[in-house]
């Protein structure tokens, strides 16, 4: 069974201290991964974990990104996450924090039912209706070594990625997604079925429509707000300019009507519903638009950087939204890093805790070795994690 770890520490920054940052305090993890058991107790300060590869510092990480809306940093499915010897019962992650609406208690799992298995999420102990009310109350972002490969991969992932910091800002972002992929996958069916009900497939392609233009004009806000924060760093972390590249955003930075772009849109559906129906999908909209990443001073995409630049620049986004959050919301997000600073040289690894503690964000970092994290984040509380065990 894991130790059960009880520590009193106090905020390592004014930010933090005066109720400007999300911040998990307590942690709570029965029968999660290697986790039998681990309670974890860190007051307001940022919480270092080290240990061997395997050692479960990871899965602790995880877990804090599962007290926010999708599938968690690993996108696992909720039985793969069961402890081996949990005899059924299924897993369940319990945090006491300070988030966007104050001081509460959030709480989720796995429910198994006569349906299947579902995920269960509470809030001061009331069941909210979806998982999706979990960004109502704590903003999380966060860097995985899985991660290094984002610029070098799927258009998927990179909205994904987006779309996720989008959320960090807007809660209803997340609502918005799931109504246009909803509208979307039942055209789809329709469409697959021969189906001319022109009526019906109208009435989807406007719903499309009007989630478009509000996704869209999210996605442009927050780029606009980053680049702006990105230029605001003094870090010698590379600067990029971000964009949407997209028909939808494009037009809404043109300035078109809206009403224009809407009709537009719902033109070119109902003018592409052969095509749809021979491809299986649809091939237009807002879920084909591209996030572009550019090296400024390189003057080149971010997929023809080397592998350190990629990661450095990854590194520097997500330390932007959380300077933009904490400006534009008044709120630093909880930064979820694991192994990052392995990849950064001495001097970067200090701006990277200067800058955290200068945003005022809250973050917990895994490492194998403890000696990275020697005398550049002394205000940290630091864990040992060795075979699910915590030792402070």
């Amino acid at each position: 069974m894991s130790a059960s770890v009880t520590l009193s520490a106090d905020s390592s920054s004014d930010a933090r201290a005066s109720g400007r940052a999300n911040m998990v305090t307590a942690l709570s993890l029965t029968a999660f991964r290697n986790y039998e058991l681990a309670e974890i107790e860190c007051g307001r300060a940022s919480v270092v974990l080290t240990g061997h590869n395997g050692a479960g510092k990871t899965n602790i990480l995880e877990a804090l990104s599962l007290l926010a809306p999708g599938r968690g940093m690993r996108k696992a499915k909720l039985r793969d996450m069961t402890h081996s010897g949990s005899k059924g019962l299924g897993w369940v992650i319990s945090a006491n924090l300070f988030g966007n609406q104050g001081e509460v208690q959030l709480g989720t799992g796995i429910d198994t039912d006569a349906n299947g298995e579902s995920r269960l999420v509470k809030c001061n102990g009331e069941r909210l209706k979806s998982h999706t009310q979990l960004a109502q109350h704590l903003s999380i972002i966060w860097q995985t070594p899985q991660m290094d490969g984002l610029f070098l991969g799927s258009g998927t992932d990179r909205r994904a990625f987006l779309d996720r910091l989008v959320y960090n800002f807007d809660a209803s972002h997340v609502t918005r997604i799931n109504q246009y992929d909803y509208a979307m996958r039942e055209r789809n069916k329709l469409l697959s079925t021969g189906s001319r009900d022109a009526k019906w497939l109208g009435v989807l392609e406007q719903r499309m429509a009007e989630q478009a233009l509000a996704i869209a004009d999210a996605r442009n806000n927050l780029i606009e707000r980053l680049n702006h924060a990105i230029m605001q760093s003094a870090t010698s972390f590379p600067k990029a300019q971000l964009a949407m590249l997209g028909e939808v955003e494009s037009a809404l930075r043109e300035g078109q009507p809206a009403a224009d772009i809407e009709a537009s849109l719902m033109q070119q559906w109902e003018q592409l519903r052969p095509l749809d129906a021979a491809a299986g999908r649809t091939t237009k909209g807002i879920h084909r638009s591209e996030f572009s990443v550019r090296h400024i001073r390189k003057n080149m995409e971010a997929a023809q950087c080397s592998t350190g630049e990629q990661k450095a620049m990854l590194l520097a986004i997500l330390l932007a939204h959380a300077r933009a959050r904490q400006q534009w919301k008044g709120t630093a997000p909880i930064l979820l890093l694991d192994e990052v600073v392995a990849h950064l040289d001495r001097i970067r690894r200090q701006e990277l805790f200067d800058e955290i503690s200068a945003i005022g964000a809250q973050s917990w970092l895994t490492g194998t070795d403890a000696a990275d994290f020697s005398g550049i984040m002394p205000d940290a509380v630091a864990f040992h994690v060795e075979n699910a065990q915590i030792i402070a």
